[in-house]
């Protein structure tokens, strides 16, 4: 119990001073599970001891979110309140670090119907435009990290009670964060990240105009890279300068795709929880960059909502490779929560792309189209990656190089 808490604190301490790089003076908003308030409290209380101007708690709740999809007035899924539009808002244009605890159950919107929950995405797409702009370009710190809830446990280990499926699934994220209890994390995520960036250089170095994608599911997808483009790890810096981590565990490294440039086809390696919904098995047909098809064997009426947000999300917006023998896929887990299972695979998104361009933290939303990326209110991480996956980069003068050999990277990436 002594080395859960030691654990615990190194998790907060991970989070606050190396995933946010908290600042003296800088206000942290953290949105949270109800359930989840113990680890808040200890994030708050690291940030304070950082000097942390104020900490300001965003609470949400499964049961509460379920009675409203299912009980509340039509109209409500058209309207974002006054008081949250200027709560994210405000606080991303004061440059408010911004930590969020993802723990939710895989399927607790089950049921509900998706047209409420793609309207309240619309909605929430536009009252928050200053905060999700923000947020793509780095304009302020943000982190998203997890810790286990009981609902979510159980579906990881079914087999098990929930106390011991709880123990088990905070093993598998203590492992995944890199956190052993003897207060070496930092250390240890200061060469991870050395890994990372020693890769993104040469990829970099190697400019590729397209890569092709092919694995035994029936994946065979050529994606073009917009003229400027860069790869991008992990760890990013703000506008104004400041090292953060956006994702707590990462593994990736990732660049945007050229909105019109993505052909063929693409199936999904694992399943995709979306909206408080399962979709599994499932592949997308694409055209000049647009899905033109989008069949799933489970939640196919969720998957093709996700992708008529907007006219943005049947496009794509970011490639990311991931290594099939990593530390997260290594686990041999599936964790039905995107910030795991991005990371122990190769993984695609439709929707909005990063500013992965030189010089693109900076450029405006029509700057950014101009260069070929792709425009969005939704992002939506799947994961392709597979054990025999390959990828081959074309160069602008027409070489091909393997990117990854049987789920791997080449040896010479």
């Amino acid at each position: 119990m002594e080395n859960q808490k030691e654990k615990l604190q190194e998790y907060a301490r991970l989070l606050v001073r190396v995933g946010l790089n908290i600042q003296k003076k800088q206000t942290l908003v953290i949105s949270s599970p109800v359930e989840c308030a113990y680890f808040a409290r200890l994030c708050a209380r690291e940030a304070y001891d950082a000097g942390c101007r104020e900490v300001v708690l965003n609470w949400h709740d499964d049961e509460l979110a379920r009675m409203k999809y299912l009980k509340a007035d039509n109209e409500v899924f058209d309207e974002v309140p006054l008081w949250r539009r200027h709560f994210f808002n405000d606080y991303a244009l004061e440059g408010a670090a911004y930590l969020a605890i993802s723990a939710t159950d895989p399927e607790n919107l089950k049921g509900v119907d998706s047209g409420r929950l793609t309207r309240s995405q619309q909605a929430s797409g536009k009252a928050l435009a200053d905060f999700d702009r923000l947020q793509m370009c780095s304009g302020f710190p943000w982190c998203i990290a997890s810790i286990p809830i009981p609902s979510w446990a159980k579906t990881v280990f079914p087999g098990v009670s929930q106390e011991e499926a709880m123990e088990r699934l905070w093993d598998a994220i203590f492992t995944a964060v890199r956190i052993s209890g003897d207060d070496k994390c930092i250390y240890r995520w200061e060469k991870h990240l050395a890994t990372l960036a020693e890769r993104l250089e040469k990829l970099n170095r190697l400019n590729f105009k397209s890569l092709h994608y092919t694995n035994s599911l029936g994946t065979d997808l050529t994606v073009e890279l917009p003229e400027g483009h860069i790869w991008e790890a992990g760890n990013d810096k703000t506008l104004a300068g400041r090292d953060f981590i956006a994702n707590i565990p990462t593994e990736e490294i990732f660049t945007s795709p050229l909105r019109t440039g993505v052909n063929g086809v693409v199936y999904s390696a694992v399943p995709l929880v979306n909206d408080g919904n399962i979709i599994d098995k499932f592949h997308f047909v694409v055209k000049d960059g647009k899905i033109t098809e989008a069949h799933a064997e489970t939640g196919e009426e969720f998957l093709k909502a996700a992708i008529s947000v907007d006219e943005g999300a049947s496009y794509f917006g970011e490639v990311a490779l991931v290594p099939y023998d990593s530390p997260i896929s290594n686990q041999k887990i599936l964790y039905y929560n995107t910030l795991f299972d991005e990371n122990a695979a190769c993984h695609i998104a439709f929707g909005e792309a990063y500013p992965c361009l030189k010089g693109g933290q900076t450029m405006s939303k029509d700057e950014l189209k101009a260069h070929g990326l792709n425009d969005s209110i939704t992002h939506v991480d799947f994961m392709v990656g597979t054990k025999d996956l390959s990828i081959v980069g074309t160069t602008h003068d027409g070489r091909e190089i393997p990117v990854f050999i049987d789920g791997n990277f080449a040896p010479a990436i």
